[in-house]
Parts: structure tokens; C-alpha cells; sequence
């Protein structure tokens, strides 16, 4: 291989990688979530645990989402796992749907050590904006498998406006 080709594929490989790390930026920014230890975590010691890169303080996970809309309403699931629905607390909030809970550590009836965790435990608040007013009074959840799913009747029923915007 020549230079002039090893040159070609080293940008190749940049652009691939710029791209998809502005790709992870752009839709995942929102699904991004902190989980602080709060007083029901069950967090385990500092001193049980052997992952040298274990901070309870800074837990963060990805709560992936999807919104999708039609004619008359708004759905909004989010991937909440390890959680009882009884953990979380769903709201509207102006023009934003606000999911937070709890998740808690569950420990393991043997003793033994951690020699992992990856996992992010403690309290959340994940914040979904919602592209048009919702009837919140009217909203129903349900969680199985541990998805959320929020279905919201539109305030408004009409179909998704798409805008056009022109370029100068």
C-alpha cells in the first residue's frame, strides 16, 4: 500500500468516525441520564466493590426513547429496565413529559465481592420534550418488559406539521 492510499483510508476511517460520533451525539443527547445515589439505592460499600472505575456518585446510563405521533395523539416509550412501576413518577411539565424514579441495587444473598458494576442505580429524571400541547389529564401509561409506554391525546388532533425551511 502507498502512502497517497494509506492517506485515503485513514481519512476514510476520520470521516466514519466523526460522522457517527455526531450521529451518537445528536440523537442520544436526550437519552443520557444521571442517576444520583438517593436514600432508597441500597448502594453497596466502596469497600465491597473491586472495579477500580466504580463512583456511586456518578452513575449514567442511556434511557433510550421513541415519540411517535399520528392525527390524535403523542406516544413516548422509554427503555426503563431493572425497575417496578411503582418506582416511577410520570408528569407533564409545560411542553415537556418528565419520567423520574428510582432504580434500586438489588444485592446477592451470598457473601462475596463485587468485582463489577456497571450498572447505574439511585434516582433519575429524564426530561422527553413534546412537539405539540398534550391533554395530560387524559394520558395512560403502561410498563411491561421494562418499557414505559406514555400515550398522550393531543390537544389539537391534526396531522404532523412538517415546516420547509428555505435556505439563503
Amino acid at each position: 500500500m502507498n502512502l497517497n492510499a494509506l492517506k485515503q483510508e485513514i481519512s476514510s476511517f476520520w470521516d466514519n468516525l466523526s460522522e457517527g460520533w455526531h450521529h451518537l451525539t445528536r440523537s442520544a443527547a436526550g437519552a443520557l441520564t444521571r442517576f444520583k445515589p438517593g436514600e432508597n439505592s441500597n448502594l453497596p460499600a466502596p469497600a465491597e466493590i473491586d472495579d477500580d472505575f466504580y463512583l456511586p456518585s456518578r452513575g449514567w446510563a442511556m434511557l433510550g426513547g421513541d415519540l411517535f405521533e399520528d392525527d390524535s395523539r403523542l406516544v413516548v416509550r422509554v427503555e426503563v429496565p431493572g425497575m417496578e412501576k411503582e418506582d416511577l413518577a410520570i408528569e407533564v411539565v409545560d411542553d415537556n413529559l418528565v419520567i423520574s424514579g428510582e432504580k434500586r441495587f438489588e444485592r446477592e444473598s451470598t457473601e462475596g465481592r463485587w468485582r463489577v458494576m456497571q450498572c447505574a442505580y439511585g434516582s433519575f429524571r429524564r426530561v422527553v420534550p413534546l412537539p405539540v400541547p398534550v391533554l395530560a389529564d387524559q394520558a395512560k401509561a403502561a410498563y411491561r418488559n421494562g418499557v414505559l409506554r406514555v400515550e398522550l391525546p393531543k390537544a389539537a388532533p391534526g396531522k404532523p406539521k412538517a415546516t420547509t425551511i428555505t435556505v439563503e
